[in-house]
């Protein structure tokens, strides 16, 4: 095979496709609805001419000894990764609950890995119009990376610029490696070797030396454990508090989602209260799952939760060379709260907390140096993250008009990042068209209902809207 077809595959890359297991598959999965309904033909040709000028889509992986490599598809068929389906309704169920039912099912579907590893599934029909569900596996992209994708492929999406060779990609990943985690360092050498020990200062030589042959040995291994020993910002976390959403899942996933708010009425009560939009966000989210576990016979009066939310690492501008790009900080959500202004605020403290923290850069580092490893050593290093965190959360701010797909509105849309470990809850909040969407997927031994969670998130933001109007007004207050 010609040179030019085959490129290698990031270390963070590779330890996204590496952390597939059998409860939690590495899928980010997209739900758009559109109104009116689009044909098959539109879209098979709307992929063709937009979609594939991202030159990843037509690649698959190919696993060695070494790690993994993208290597251009031969066989590819564009009919392989879009599907059309009829949506099967049982007696009494309404049409979004049988949606609902048909994402959780293809949440826990594998991708067929001797394809690239994207696949589009179209209902027609649905109340009146289509659906459109996309799988894409982590590997391949992070969520800011597929958001970039999204704009691209609406009417009138600009095309991604021409990627020049892979040798100059590789020069360029290998500096941005250094840019984006071994420069910060910089400045913080002597507080982390002072608080962390000396292992920081192997680790980061680890990064600045991407390519070399380090994979599998001894020394390799040594160096992983001690990154996790090392970066006491995290390993020594508390565990979080004990809840029933936090367990051994078993792999069977159910996805809830509700209409979304009005962003100018989120606004306007983060402005009264001196908070941004997130901190209200994230207050409703939380006081929401807390009445959840009470209506379940859980007292949460005293109890915080943990959700590991992804941070950029990467200039929006380059969003259209995908990959993984991204580091996590854990964010506290304060479940026991019940006061609503007390929740926002407390919301606010921890969100500050996390302001100018290093620690999605060394989440990155993790990260980078687990792409390296052997899967039972990757598997034992990342499992940081999900002991320390009951969920996953995202929130990414979507275009602010509705956009146009094949001449349909894309009235409505969702996404859910994959839940790593042993994580059971994965919460999504998304912006888009002058609303803001909140979504959950959980695993239906840790949480069967997820829908009862979302059904209580505007009644939150009600209750704090309500308490907000009755605070004093004026300089004074």
């Amino acid at each position: 095979m010609p040179a030019a077809a085959t490129e290698r595959m990031s270390r963070v890359d590779t330890a996204w496709l590496r952390m597939d297991n059998d409860v939690n598959l590495m899928m980010i999965v997209g739900v758009w609805l559109l109104q009116p309904g689009i044909t098959y033909e539109a879209l098979a040709e709307r992929v063709s001419d937009k979609l594939l000028k991202y030159g990843r889509f037509k690649q698959k992986v190919v696993e060695d000894s070494m790690g993994a490599s993208w290597v251009d598809d031969e066989d590819f068929d564009v009919g392989h990764h879009i599907v059309k389906h009829t949506l099967k309704r049982r007696r009494g169920q309404s049409e979004r609950a049988a949606l609902q039912e048909f994402v959780g099912d293809l949440s826990m579907q594998p991708l067929d890995p001797a394809r690239p590893l994207w696949q589009f599934h179209l209902i027609d029909g649905y109340e009146g119009g289509s659906a459109l569900i996309a799988r894409v596996h982590h590997c391949i992209a992070d969520g800011i990376a597929l958001i970039s994708v999204m704009l691209s492929i609406t009417d009138g999406g600009m095309d991604p610029p021409e990627r020049r060779a892979r040798k100059a990609d590789e020069d360029t990943d290998r500096d941005w490696l250094t840019d984006a985690v071994v420069k910060p360092f910089t400045d913080l050498t002597t507080k982390a070797i002072g608080m962390y020990g000396s292992g920081v200062a192997k680790s980061m030589e680890v990064l600045a030396n991407p390519y070399q042959p380090l994979f599998g040995s001894m020394d390799m291994a040594r160096t992983g454990y001690q990154v996790v020993s090392d970066v006491a910002s995290m390993a020594l976390m508390p565990d979080d508090s004990a809840t029933q959403l936090k367990g051994k899942p078993i792999g069977k996933k159910t996805v809830a989602w509700g209409e979304p708010l009005a962003l100018d009425h989120v606004k306007a009560v983060g402005k009264a209260l001196n908070c941004s939009v997130n901190d209200v966000l994230l207050a409703c989210v939380a006081g929401a799952i807390g009445e959840y576990l009470r209506d379940r016979g859980e007292d949460p009066d005293g109890k915080e939760i943990r959700a590991m939310v992804p941070v950029n690492l990467r200039p929006l501008e380059k969003a259209y060379q995908l990959g993984n790009r991204f580091g996590l900080v854990p964010l506290v959500l304060p479940i026991g709260i019940s006061n609503p202004i007390e929740r926002v605020y407390a919301v606010r403290a921890r969100m500050n907390e996390l302001k100018g923290s290093y620690q999605p850069v060394l989440a990155f580092a993790v990260l980078s140096v687990a792409g390296l490893l052997i899967k039972p050593v990757q598997d034992a290093l990342l499992n940081m993250f999900a002991k320390k965190a009951t969920a996953v959360m995202t929130n990414v701010p979507g275009p602010a008009k509705p956009l146009k797909f094949c001449g349909s509105t894309l009235r409505q849309t969702m996404f859910w990042v994959p839940q790593s470990g042993d994580i059971g809850m994965g919460v999504s909040i998304l912006s888009y068209g002058g609303g803001v969407q909140f979504g959950l997927i959980t695993d239906e031994k840790l949480c069967p209902k997820p829908q009862q969670i979302i059904d209580r998130f505007e009644p939150e933001f009600e209750k704090l809207l309500m308490v907000t109007l009755m605070l004093p007004w004026g300089e004074a207050a």
